[in-house]
């Protein structure tokens, strides 16, 4: 993407973005994709993709030296134990570019956050 240029869609972000967070990117958001309800949509909230089911479920950026993963508050102390060789706080998982979440990890944090937003609705 230029500089300060904010994407529309999450494939125009995700074309902005070198690699190796590229391909990171990528296979989080087809990880995420395999496990949230059909009527998930994808939007892009402050710039960077997010998947919205019942309010805001879960976010994905890369930075210049990590990508991260916003699963809010709850998602990150939920699973403090499984991500305590992670880079966190309140609401964020840091993780290298080339070395990202494990898929069940992933999976399973899709999963609480979507059982949580159903139990807000």
């Amino acid at each position: 993407m230029k500089s300060g240029a904010v994407p529309k869609t999450v494939d125009e972000y995700l074309a902005g973005i070198p690699e190796p967070a590229h391909s990171t990117l990528q296979h989080i958001r087809k990880v995420i994709q395999s496990v949230v309800p059909r009527e998930t949509t994808e939007v892009i909230s402050y710039g960077i993709p997010m998947f919205k089911y019942k309010g805001m479920l879960v976010g994905y950026a890369a930075y210049k030296k990590h990508c991260s993963l916003f699963p809010t508050g709850s998602g990150v102390e939920r699973f403090k134990e499984e991500l305590k060789d992670y880079s966190t706080d309140k609401g964020t998982i840091r993780f290298p570019p080339d070395k990202p979440l494990p898929d069940e990890l992933l999976r399973k944090i899709v999963k609480a956050r979507v059982a949580e937003n159903k139990e807000w609705d």
